[in-house]
């Protein structure tokens, strides 16, 4: 018989605050991570050179010859579509000079050419052509292809590793964690959102910043109207490198009308839920008293509302969500997959923040790359996909309310993070997600020493 088992449904099992002993994770995180010059240079060796990364997302490369750069400190990479429309990455060098083949994005139909002597290269890589070749030497072409490094994709996302020596990406993410994820489609899911800008702070900032739900009362209180943050309630999944924590899209005794205001407020700070709230009002209606009231029985609640309105809307529109729960049609589930790829996640939408070191190598500042994916119907894919946004002027983008609190904190807790006294942060219990995220750092820092 089939199991009509949702992956989704780990929640329902998953372990609490109560169930971490005390001592599992080291509360106590050293300052100098953030702050200092040979730390930021032992990542790049034990971290940046070794792991899995997110180098964009699949559709932007749709055509044969497709290609765009990725970097990493001063590290450049390529990532092209081949004529099989397989993905492949490149180091960004000529083999001839070192001279830097591509910046930004394009397309090579006919392959690569260097600019500087005219050697070119096929979407495969391999050496194809030399200036005057007659004359030049015993050059094998055999022997010169633009050097290769792994590439391969999940969830929509390309990957790419600057190991020669990876592990293939499925045994890095793991069967559990695709197993958890792939429900979603976010591999369907259209950029509705993509901004990238440099930051005044170092990239574990960033995530520790999105690791964790105890900033909400002091950064986005207007969350409060819908989310309670109760570590009570919230449950935890940790993998030997990802993890992900969740909390129930709901606050615990608050007035009916209440909730109702503050969902019908999502679209402040969650764009995505507008398209829902139509069949939200209109399924609210059936409980409506005379006087314009609501009255829920026992077993409704503006939350389950919520989530019948959201599988309402999708299913609707044609996008299949009979993989995903209830409780993930209104609740958000927190994903950090090492070491720089954060998620937020419900039914229908995603918003993906990736941070990765400032190439000048500071580590007081970083590249921040924020982003939301949306469950469309093909008929408004084009309509809502967004170009990805460079800015160069910090603060002339203006991000949506929540994100934009987090824009602005972010590099305050970096300026404190430089004073030289404080020589470590004290987390608390509700950070559990930051610990086990910091004790798999730990884990790559020391493997990486001993290398």
């Amino acid at each position: 018989m089939t199991s009509t088992i949702r992956p989704g449904e780990w929640v329902d099992t998953a372990i609490g605050l109560d169930d971490i002993d005390p001592g599992t994770y080291d509360m106590h995180i050293s300052t100098d991570r953030y702050t200092s010059r040979e730390f930021a240079e032992r990542e790049r060796r034990a971290i940046w050179m070794r792991v899995w990364q997110v180098a964009g997302r699949v559709d932007e490369l749709p055509n044969v010859g497709d290609w765009k750069v990725y970097q990493v400190f001063d590290q450049s990479y390529i990532v092209v579509r081949g004529r099989d429309d397989e993905l492949r990455g490149f180091v960004n060098a000529c083999r001839h000079r070192g001279n830097r083949l591509c910046t930004g994005t394009g397309n090579a139909k006919r392959g690569f050419l260097c600019q500087y002597h005219l050697w070119s290269y096929d979407l495969d890589g391999k050496l194809r052509g030399v200036l005057r070749e007659d004359l030049a030497g015993q050059i094998d072409k055999d022997d010169n292809p633009l050097l290769e490094v792994s590439v391969d994709t999940f969830a929509g996302f390309i990957f790419l590793n600057p190991d020669p020596d990876a592990a293939p990406l499925a045994e890095f993410i793991g069967a559990e964690v695709a197993d958890l994820l792939t429900p979603y489609r976010f591999d369907e899911m259209v950029t509705v959102m993509d901004v990238r800008e440099a930051l005044d702070c170092n990239w574990k900032v960033v995530i520790d910043a999105f690791a964790e739900g105890y900033h909400i009362s002091g950064i986005h209180p207007q969350l409060l109207r819908v989310l309670e943050i109760d570590p009570a309630t919230q449950r935890y999944r940790f993998f030997e490198d990802h993890c992900v924590t969740v909390a129930p899209f709901e606050v615990q005794g608050a007035t009916t009308e209440n909730q109702i205001e503050g969902i019908m407020a999502l679209p402040e700070t969650f764009p995505g839920t507008a398209a829902v709230l139509p069949r939200f009002s209109e399924l609210l209606n059936d409980y409506r008293t005379a006087d314009g009231s609501v009255e829920l029985p026992d077993g409704v609640s503006p939350r389950t509302i919520l989530q019948r309105a959201t599988r309402d809307t999708l299913t609707s529109s044609g996008l299949d969500v009979s993989g995903l729960t209830d409780d993930q049609m209104s609740d958000n589930h927190a994903w950090v997959l090492f070491p720089n790829f954060m998620t937020t996640v419900r039914a229908g939408e995603c918003h993906v923040i990736v941070a990765v070191p400032h190439p000048d190598g500071d580590p007081n500042r970083c590249i921040w790359h924020v982003s939301s994916h949306m469950y469309l119907p093909p008929e408004m894919r084009d309509a809502f996909k967004a170009e990805l946004i460079e800015v160069d002027e910090p603060g002339s983008y203006a991000y949506f309310e929540a994100l934009q609190q987090d824009y602005d904190q972010m590099p305050r807790q970096q300026l404190g993070l430089r004073n030289t006294r404080l020589d470590h942060m004290a987390l608390v219990r509700e950070e559990m997600l930051l610990a086990h995220y910091h004790s798999v750092l730990d884990r790559y820092m020391a493997e990486g020493t001993s290398t």
